[in-house]
């Protein structure tokens, strides 16, 4: 699959700015960890004007330029173009317990427990530590149809955890090579889907049919169980399977359609 236009850098467009910024945490019950963070904010960003916000986890794999993913470049020419609104993107790298991280931040010791959990505690790590962090300085609406949140992997079945829990504060999920398997009991989201009450969020869901098989389970296949569930509980979702394994490359070629299709 190749790249098209909207993950290019297109010239007249005006380019959003990224910073890297450290967070440390006693949040989470396994102890004291440690992240990075960037933060995304767009040429068209208006303190005066509440604005979205769109959460990335494994952010160091979303952030780059150069990725799979290349989000800066389609987040500038999707809200140039008006196909999504302005919005602050939040890209977090999961946290590690120890005074230095691993260079690979996929290693990170905390990220399974942070991602696979199926619990609200990552959730609200989001909602009382990092946004309030983030709106210290920028201007974020409080309309959780303003918030998406974003991952692949287990950060993938780790954003539709935080949207499952607390819909309150995230409408919006983006799961890329989502892992529904059975790490930490991730398998049972098809049954909760169908027999629990129905929120209110939309759900865009991306996986190749060589994925991931083993011990754990077939990621192709929890996927379609995903679908077939979301289906069945008539919730807004969409799914795009391909034939591709388990990395971010199906899934940031059609990136742009994806955010334009979850924002609409």
């Amino acid at each position: 699959m190749e790249y098209g236009i909207d993950s290019e850098r297109q010239r007249g467009v005006p380019q959003g700015v990224v910073t890297h910024h450290k967070w440390k945490s006693k949040f989470f019950m396994t102890g004291e960890t440690i992240r990075d963070y960037w933060i995304y904010v767009p040429d068209q960003y208006d303190p005066q004007t509440p604005v979205g916000l769109m959460v990335f986890q494994d952010g160091q794999a979303y952030v780059t330029e150069d990725g799979q993913f290349r989000t800066p470049i389609v987040l500038d020419n999707l809200i140039h173009q008006k196909k999504i609104p302005v919005m602050i993107g939040l890209f977090i790298s999961p946290g590690h317990i120890g005074e230095t991280q691993p260079e690979n931040l996929f290693a990170s010791s905390n990220r399974s427990f942070e991602y696979d959990s199926l619990m609200d505690e990552y959730a609200r790590f989001l909602i009382e530590e990092m946004i309030p962090q983030v709106s210290k300085n920028y201007n974020l609406a409080d309309d959780p149809k303003m918030r998406a949140i974003c991952g692949l992997s287990s950060g993938g079945i780790c954003s539709f955890t935080a949207a499952w829990e607390r819909p309150d504060h995230f409408h919006k999920v983006l799961s890329h090579i989502g892992s529904f398997a059975d790490i930490r009991g991730g398998h049972v989201y098809p049954t909760r889907i169908r027999k629990s009450a129905k929120r209110d969020i939309r759900v865009f869901l991306q996986d190749g049919s060589n994925d991931l098989d083993n011990a754990y389970g077939n990621w192709w296949l929890s996927n379609l169980q995903m679908e077939a569930a979301l289906k069945f509980r008539d919730y807004d979702y969409k799914f795009v399977g391909g034939t591709g394994e388990h990395n971010g490359e199906h899934g940031g070629v059609i990136l742009p359609e994806s955010l334009e299709w979850l924002w609409r």
